[in-house]
């Protein structure tokens, strides 16, 4: 791949070009690709709900929050899976937060992402917004940063042929939210990613194992896993998250860090016994998108009458404005009395009319 090029301006600062290549060509490992390609429906389905933590200084006061939604979606009429997640909380008193929204294939594939980080100091602000975008057979990323006034912009593309086994920031969550329900994770997970400068590199999952954790005043089993970026530039930067049984994320926090991301309190579970459970077809995937084809179909139907028949807006149109003039007690009589001449030229009897208002 070619190096990027570099086009400045007073006001700004314009880095567009292919993706930047340092050596060898980073792929992830097999093991990671055949986890990916091994995700079956039923598991997401288990993925569907949300998760809401908060952000705890070392002495223990809560300085933040931290959330995450994740639900079945169609994007560009294609089933997908839907992930957002946004923390908010403050350094050294200034705020700052970060949001994510990711739209993934039923394999973690990434269709799109759109990510923003910004930190509000006195007088101005730090801002990040990066769009990643899969588009005839390239992932294009264009990312915009903001220093006070100093903008600066960014552009560039991978083919999607060297994207394999790619995980982002939303990605991620989904991920370690499926290898916790499974309870285990295989040997060698490693992923690509893009670092700040968009360069490739490596993030690697490994099993922390099984502990116990105090949540809401009840001692619970939680599942470990560790993640480690390895940036070139930047050195390695590693989390641990710890997860309960059903994949509710229980803490998180960044190695070196002084704060810790906590669920306070235990989800609520399910009642014991045979009740009947509920049919949440949003819930179902195949039941989600046969409800959006259904949907789709009715509008362009919808639309299509109402292209060859123009005359319908202009009646209702006239009978609101008449309505909203006259503003009967009665609407019912006023609407049958309005619509009458429409009717057939045989008018009806004495007692049709009777059944009909």
């Amino acid at each position: 791949m070619e190096a990027s090029l570099e086009v400045k301006t007073p006001a700004a600062a314009l880095t567009v070009g292919e993706g930047p290549s340092h050596g060898e060509e980073l792929k992830a490992s097999d093991e990671a690709i055949t986890f990916m390609s091994s995700i079956e429906p039923a598991e997401l389905q288990r993925c569907v709900f949300p998760d809401s933590l908060v952000t705890v200084s070392e002495g223990g006061r809560q300085v933040g929050s931290f959330s995450v939604t994740v639900e079945f979606a169609r994007r560009i009429q294609q089933p997908c899976v839907r992930l957002h997640a946004q923390s908010q909380g403050a350094i050294d008193d200034s705020p700052c937060g970060t949001t994510v929204t990711v739209y993934l294939t039923t394999n973690l594939e990434l269709l799109e992402e759109d990510y923003h980080e910004y930190v509000k100091l006195e007088g101005h602000i730090l801002e990040k917004r990066c769009h990643m975008v899969q588009h005839d057979g390239q992932m294009m990323i264009n990312k915009v940063t903001t220093v006070g006034e100093e903008v600066t912009k960014e552009s560039v593309s991978y083919p999607t042929s060297v994207t394999r086994g790619l995980v982002t920031e939303g990605s991620i969550l989904l991920l370690m939210r499926l290898i916790a329900l499974r309870k285990t994770m295989p040997q060698n997970m490693t992923f690509i990613s893009f670092n700040q400068g968009f360069h490739m590199s490596h993030i690697t999952f490994s099993e922390l194992g099984v502990k116990q954790m105090d949540i809401g005043g009840e001692t619970v089993e939680v599942f470990g896993m560790e993640r480690t970026v390895h940036s070139v530039e930047d050195g390695p930067a590693t989390w641990q998250c710890y997860f309960l049984e059903d994949g509710h994320l229980a803490s998180r926090v960044h190695v070196g860090s002084p704060v810790t991301v906590r669920l306070l309190q235990l989800p609520s579970q399910p009642g014991k016994g045979f009740e009947k459970i509920p049919l949440v077809w949003e819930e179902d995937m195949e039941m989600c998108s046969k409800f959006l084809d259904r949907k789709e179909e009715l509008r362009v139907d919808n639309s299509s009458y109402f292209s060859k028949h123009p005359e319908i807006r202009a009646l209702i149109s006239d009978f609101l404005q008449l309505l909203l003039l006259r503003k009967p007690d009665d609407v019912f009589r006023f609407a049958s009395e309005y619509f009458l001449p429409f009717a057939s030229q045989r008018a009806p009897d004495s007692n049709q009319k009777a059944s009909l208002f």
